[in-house]
């Protein structure tokens, strides 16, 4: 008999589960939805969303690998090898995703099919763009029925945006945090006074919020309302569309990182010389996919990406990785993944049972590691021994580009100008004897007119 294990995120929906055998991912369609699943694929509305790139396309086994007798059917979806989650997105990936789920569920009406739930987590960014990746959301359209995923959809995208936009700050954390979505009364006391000039703010946060705190037994019920219409679900849609799309995708503010390349790296020599043997580096190495921690505005991560790799490029600044992100998009660079990530607090597993969404670094795992201009800012920024750094890369990096910046750096200098210096390890000796602990170092090139220095290592 052949052994599968679920999906730890996989255990709430009866219609079906993601399962694993054998290293392959798969779905299974449960006999409770065979109705709805046949309507998805009669109907044409798989057909256009997977023709549109919307859905992610999937074969039909007929093979009850799990041997349950619940079983109807086996998808063997197209893979997605880099799962992320939405407070690992920065602002226009919510906001993309939010319009997908809306562009899916207008087409889905179209064929006697609306979506019964509107998580991000339905969604991944595959290819360059986002791709809605649960098969089984689909339900049969009932016309005497509200969408039941409406403020799901809200608690998920549109109160994001809404704090982001109105507060100015990131809202990753929160994400985190709520991972059901963000209580509309909660949003509400957050929002400012000038929200409330905002009809879309007043609909769709304070009309919601008072509905729901409202003592009176109509404003309780949840019997559907003989009165609603797919014209109305249709003006709802179009709104909710209408407020999304609007939200300004490009901030005017700056942040400590969003101008490195064109205001604070040492000099354009040093850049072009870092360029140099960068390349050299993916010349030699046979990695196919590369994690860039710290990518800022992804400058190498699109010089790894030149060279085939896939490329998944973090940095914990917003802006970064929105201006990658939109970079990405405009010209439809199908092997970068732009994510926000710490990484002296990267994405932990939380959920149910601690399973329910899986550790960045359980998710994100590549033949090689970049970490370029970043050791100097864990060490001395984060206070992150050289020692507890070589560990770190040694459980992650099968193969690693590493830049050294030594202490007489005008760079590192800046940042001991307003901290004693307690660094006593920090040196380019002690760099190598803790990470020759793990790594072997196979190329190392001082970068010219710097006092900086570029490795190449592989774990031993």
């Amino acid at each position: 008999m052949t052994t599968y294990k679920r999906h730890p995120s996989s255990f709430k929906d009866p219609s079906g589960f993601v399962f694993r055998s054998e290293g392959t991912v798969y779905r299974q369609v449960n006999q409770f939805y065979a109705v709805e699943y046949r309507q998805l694929m009669d109907s044409g509305l798989y057909q256009q969303l997977t023709g549109s790139k919307q859905l992610i396309p999937h074969e039909e086994l007929a093979e009850n690998i799990t041997d349950t007798p619940e079983w109807y059917t086996t998808l063997l979806p197209e893979p997605v090898p880099y799962i992320s989650y939405p407070y690992e997105w920065c602002f226009e990936q919510i906001q993309d995703a939010a319009l997908l789920t809306l562009s899916i569920l207008k087409t889905s009406l179209q064929h006697g099919m609306i979506l019964k739930d509107a998580t991000p987590y339905n969604i991944q960014f595959h290819k360059g763009r986002p791709v809605f990746i649960d098969t089984l959301s689909f339900n049969n359209y009932d016309p005497k029925l509200p969408w039941i995923a409406y403020r799901q959809f809200c608690q998920n995208f549109l109160f994001p945006l809404y704090l982001e936009h109105y507060l100015k700050t990131d809202i990753q954390k929160l994400l985190s945090t709520y991972i059901d979505g963000i209580p509309v009364d909660f949003v509400a006391r957050l929002l400012p006074l000038k929200s409330r000039l905002s009809l879309g703010v007043w609909l769709h946060v304070y009309l919601q919020h008072s509905a729901s705190t409202s003592t009176s037994a109509s404003a309780r019920s949840n019997k559907p309302n003989g009165a609603f219409n797919k014209k109305k679900l249709l003006d709802v849609v179009s709104h909710l569309t209408s407020i999304i799309t609007n939200l300004p995708a490009n901030k005017t503010y700056k942040t400590t990182w969003s101008n490195y390349y064109e205001d604070t790296i040492l000099s354009k020599e040093y850049l072009h010389e870092k360029e140099r043997i960068i390349q050299d580096f993916c010349r030699q190495t046979n990695a196919r996919s590369v994690l860039d921690l710290g990518a800022n505005d992804g400058h190498f991560s699109k010089l790894f990406a030149a060279h085939q790799l896939q490329v998944i490029a973090t940095d914990a600044d917003n802006r970064c990785i929105s201006k990658l992100y939109q970079e990405v998009k405009k010209n439809k660079i199908e092997n970068i993944l732009p994510l926000m990530l710490d990484v002296a607090n990267p994405s932990s597993a939380i959920g149910f049972h601690n399973q329910e969404r899986a550790a960045f670094h359980d998710r994100i795992k590549t033949d090689l590691v970049a970490a370029l201009a970043l050791v100097h800012h864990l060490v001395i920024g984060k206070n992150i021994s050289l020692r507890v750094l070589a560990d770190y890369f040694n459980d992650i990096a099968p193969e690693l580009i590493i830049e050294f910046v030594p202490k007489e750096d005008e760079k590192v200098q800046q940042m001991l100008s307003s901290r004693p210096d307690t660094f006593i390890d920090y040196d380019q000796a002690h760099f190598e004897q803790f990470f020759t602990m793990y790594f072997n170092i196979v190329d190392r090139r001082p970068v010219p007119g710097t006092s900086r220095t570029l490795y190449r290592m592989k774990r031993k």
